[in-house]
């Protein structure tokens, strides 16, 4: 929809069209598309959607949009399990390496002009599929690309295939002329913000807000829009790191944002700032000692403030933009949770390989330890990059089924260890272009220093299990730390990045170049390669309709251990993508009964029924 609701535009055949929103009449906008080479197509990658990616202009005269080119571009082969013939699904889907992926050539469309629609193309040439934040390229008010006030004017970021070398451009809305105004190069891969793109264009002020960790620590900086000079500092955290941009009140000249950067506290929480453009002034607006979710007012005046941390129920206040407490509003009540036996589980700090760096995590136990029995410890791990095993530092009662699986008797832990974000470029970079390293030096560690600390685990039946890349962290860790990891169950594991969509992979490995020794950047890094030093039990699991990490992944796995004679067990989940959808349930008592057999050593029920519990009042 357009910003006044007066027009909407969607995509057919390709080709992007307006709809009058009050006589329904449909005008076709573009002519040229096709396909593969469409307009506004949501459709790269493993995401998709029949939705158009666009930016109205503020006016609701233009449009900013691109058109797709994947001519040529590899695809993904998806055949579902039927009775008779099968309907292949087919899409796009660039791998690392590929010469050809998927770019864009973007556009402006004046659909208001003298004469009909006018379609200007930008004078550059075709951009890399990429963003600053993510692996997908959808628009947004406050992403890549954004218009000035006046709609005269177009900025946006191109980033390079190797999510190293960011371009601001500014585009005339009328000729399509481009203007390069300001670049950052870095060694390994350009973070734009971790809640979002931290980019902000201040059109009125010919200025722009820039993020960057070129001191490490993520801040925020202003620019000037017209010479792409540097005028000073916006942020300076001293103990964190800015997440993401929540406003930007150009009248006062004051920005608002979310940090991780209170010192002597966990440094996960979040809370909200605000600074002053000039960098001259800094203040904490969310003062205690919590993880904070905002949610601001249309107006910007109030903001709901949410605060909780994994073991302290949330409460909600109201908030002038000053930080000043208004009113409360809600205080979440666990008392019947509490009484059922839960306990929250145990905020754990300990060192990472180099024996200095704090590592923070969480750590579930059985409810009622029995005084000398030993428990084993399994480690439920998603390595990252892009975000860590914890995830939300809010409070929640089960995180998934750590908690339940806790008490069928282990102690289950998640430790997001070097390579993660929200604290640094130093410590997110700390395995680039390693993917093996799957942060499982600081797990061992972490998990042996746990060991230490509390003598009721059994440190020599360790597990370990995990989804997406936490299935690849799990068949490396059977395989590269064979005498240490007893058991693991592998889902849907990227077990080798060449068999991944390119944006991922090469934004945190690199691209995938020839070596001296004839190999590649990317030879020694996949799991099939380690596969022959498996010595524990494996259970691998995949979805035969996965469009985001393919299957092959696992299937490669598959191979080489047959080719290894080793022992091993596998599920495939018939038509279910990457989060098994109505199999989950069974999936995940198939996982409890593994780890009871194989790890505890005892027998589970026999194909025990997952089912709803009864709740009071019903």
């Amino acid at each position: 929809m357009s910003p006044d609701r007066k027009h909407a535009v969607f995509i057919r055949d390709w080709n992007l069209w307006l709809r009058d929103m009050t006589t329904h009449q449909d005008t076709q906008l573009t002519t040229d598309g096709v396909e593969n080479f469409g307009y506004a197509t949501d459709n790269a990658g493993w995401t998709s959607s029949d939705r158009p990616i666009v930016l109205w202009s503020p006016d609701s005269t233009k449009i900013a949009t691109y058109q797709q080119d994947q001519r040529g571009v590899g695809k993904l082969y998806l055949v579902p399990v039927v009775v008779g013939h099968p309907q292949l699904t087919t899409q796009v889907y660039p791998l690392p390496g590929d010469k050809v992926v998927t770019t864009i050539q973007r556009v402006i469309i004046d659909w208001n002009a003298t004469g009909g629609a006018k379609v200007i193309r930008l004078q550059m040439p075709p951009d890399q599929h990429r963003s600053t934040t993510s692996d997908n390229l959808a628009w947004g008010p406050n992403q890549d690309v954004q218009w000035s006030s006046d709609g005269s004017h177009l900025a946006f970021i191109s980033t390079s295939r190797g999510h190293n070398d960011e371009h601001l451009r500014i585009a005339d809305a009328a000729t399509g002329a481009v203007r390069d105004v300001y670049e950052e190069k870095v060694a390994t891969q350009y973070e734009g913000g971790q809640g979002g793109s931290n980019f902000r264009y201040l059109s009125d002020t010919n200025e722009f807000l820039w993020y960057s960790q070129r001191d490490d620590l993520g801040q925020l900086y202003l620019y000037d829009a017209n010479t792409g000079k540097l005028k000073n500092q916006v942020t300076t955290l001293a103990d964190g790191n800015v997440d993401s941009v929540v406003r930007v009140d150009p009248k006062a000249r004051e920005v608002y944002f979310l940090a991780t950067a209170q010192k002597n506290e966990n440094p996960y929480y979040m809370h909200l700032y605000r600074a002053s453009l000039d960098g001259a002034r800094q203040e904490l607006l969310t003062p205690e000692d919590a993880n904070h979710t905002i949610s601001l007012a249309p107006d910007g005046e109030y903001f709901t403030d949410t605060f909780s941390t994994p073991t302290v129920p949330p409460a909600t206040v109201l908030r002038s933009v000053s930080g000043k407490l208004v009113m409360p509003l809600e205080k979440a009540d666990i008392s019947r949770l509490v009484a059922t036996g839960w306990k929250p589980p145990i905020q754990i700090k300990v060192k990472a390989r180099d024996g200095k760096t704090d590592l923070y995590g969480l750590m579930f136990t059985p409810f009622h330890l029995e005084p000398g029995r030993k428990y084993p410890i399994i480690n439920h791990i998603y390595p990252g990059p892009q975000t860590g095993s914890v995830g939300s530092r809010n409070f929640s009662a089960s995180r998934g089924d750590d908690e339940a699986l806790a008490q069928l008797g282990f102690v289950v832990v998640e430790l997001d260890g070097m390579g993660t974000p929200w604290r640094g470029r130093v410590f997110h970079d700390a395995y680039y272009g390693n993917m093996k390293d799957n942060t499982l030096p600081d797990q061992v560690a972490g998990m042996k220093e746990l060991a230490a600390q509390f003598p009721f685990i059994d440190i020599a039946k360790a597990g370990i299990f995990g989804h997406s890349g936490g299935g690849d962290a799990t068949a490396d860790a059977m395989f590269r730390y064979p005498d240490f990891f007893k058991v693991g169950i592998a889902e849907s594991g990227n077990h080798d990045q060449r068999e991944y969509e390119d944006d991922w992979g090469e934004r945190y490995m690199g691209l995938d170049v020839p070596t001296a020794d004839g190999a590649t950047t990317y030879t020694g890094q996949s799991n099939e390669e380690a596969a022959k030093n498996l010595k524990g039990h494996l259970l691998l699991a995949h979805g035969t309709m996965d469009n985001n990490v393919p299957m092959n992944n696992t299937l490669l796995v598959v191979d080489a251990l047959i080719k290894a004679n080793k022992d091993f067990d596998l599920i495939l989940l018939p038509n279910q993508p990457h989060g098994y959808g109505p199999d989950a349930n069974y999936m995940m008592r198939r996982r409890w009964d593994y780890f009871v057999r194989y790890l505890m050593g005892a027998q589970p029920p026999f194909e025990y029924k997952m089912h709803e519990a009864p709740r009071p009042g019903r």
